[in-house]
């Protein structure tokens, strides 16, 4: 008897040890998080400047890493019975077109991804301001993992101004060579600038925005889904490796960024592939707007067309978008601690 209350004696103690250990590990981890906020918090101007100069790196980071797979992607959404899959689209470029063709719009798509990773990560930091006064939280108090998403959502809204323009060269140069051979239009344009006069000549300064709405359409959900799930994934590798979210290391940013940007596409590519057909098929004649347009393709083409070019997008999503996050936590990190020190 007396051996039976000792052992269950010494398990109450195991318990109560171990129950205060969890709580050292979650309170110690918490603890880093809200001191990484507090200790690394510059004037509003400076912190805007530091996620706008990332946003730019990380938008570089993503564009070298998965332009060829970008080039099939619209290849394939523009002209859905012109190939047979991504193989045979990223064959068929490669024979009629050289390396070259691969890397088709690869400026346009420095320039969009720049412009539209910088505005979105410096809107970020200033959308989570923005959750924390309506959620009645203090100044640099750490969000939920949802608070995240919806911030990360509303900054897409204006990410998507600057997006739309530059990703309309960036679509139109990208299929030029099918446009030409469809006999569609009369002369291959080949250049930035070339593509851009002509838009300005035929269309006018509002041309630019020709698939705004599909735009918003799409990064409105998709950027809920990519910053969420990216945090998430970041929340559930910080627990299991026991560590605050900064300190995780380089594999588990790079999977969660990859992780966020494949549950992006997945949720929004129909409307990616509307807004790809509207921005190219405008260089013959006006086109419908995005309900109109979505419709005549489900309606004509069916479903499948709607998913066409989603293979070489998930192949793409991982490297590109892990780079992205890679380029942007790291280089973010180095500039805070060099304002810090």
């Amino acid at each position: 008897m007396c051996k039976f209350s000792n052992s269950q004696h010494e398990s109450k103690h195991l318990a109560t040890y171990f129950r205060v250990e969890r709580f050292r590990e979650i309170t110690n981890k918490d603890f880093l998080e809200h001191l990484a906020h507090f200790t690394m918090a510059p004037h509003p101007v400076v912190q805007a400047i530091i996620d706008l100069s990332a946003g730019a790196i990380g938008g570089t980071a993503c564009v070298f890493s998965g332009q060829p797979l970008d080039t099939a992607k619209v290849k394939m959404q523009t002209f859905p019975n012109l190939y047979r899959g991504f193989v045979h689209c990223f064959v068929s470029t490669y024979r009629q077109v050289g390396l070259r063709g691969l890397y088709q719009g690869t400026s346009p798509a420095l320039m969009a991804n720049i412009a539209e990773n910088s505005v979105l990560f410096m809107c970020y930091g200033f959308c989570q301001e923005v959750v924390r006064y309506i959620s009645g939280q203090e100044k640099g108090a750490v969000l939920s993992d949802v608070q995240k998403a919806c911030a990360g959502s509303v900054a897409s809204i204006f990410s998507s101004l600057v997006l739309c323009p530059t990703e309309l060269v960036k679509c139109r140069l990208q299929a030029m060579h099918e446009m030409a051979a469809s006999g569609k239009i009369a002369r291959s344009q080949n250049t930035v600038w070339s593509v851009i006069k002509s838009i300005m000549h035929n269309e006018g300064p509002a041309g630019f925005f020709q698939g705004l709405t599909p735009t918003i359409a799409r990064e409105v959900p998709g950027y809920f889904c990519f910053f969420g799930a990216y945090e998430l994934c970041r929340s559930l590798f910080a627990e299991y490796m026991h560590c605050a979210k900064d300190d995780m290391g380089v594999a588990p940013i790079v999977f969660s960024g990859g992780f966020g940007g494949a549950c992006l596409w997945l949720v929004v590519y129909p409307m990616d592939c509307v807004k790809s057909r509207i921005q190219v098929m405008s260089m013959t004649s006006r086109q419908s707007g995005f309900i109109k347009t979505f419709m005549h393709i489900f309606r004509t083409e069916g479903v499948r067309a709607l998913y066409s070019g989603l293979t070489p997008t998930m192949i793409r999503t991982f490297p590109a978008n892990g780079a992205l996050f890679l380029g942007y936590e790291a280089s973010r990190k180095i500039m805070m601690a060099q304002f810090d020190s």
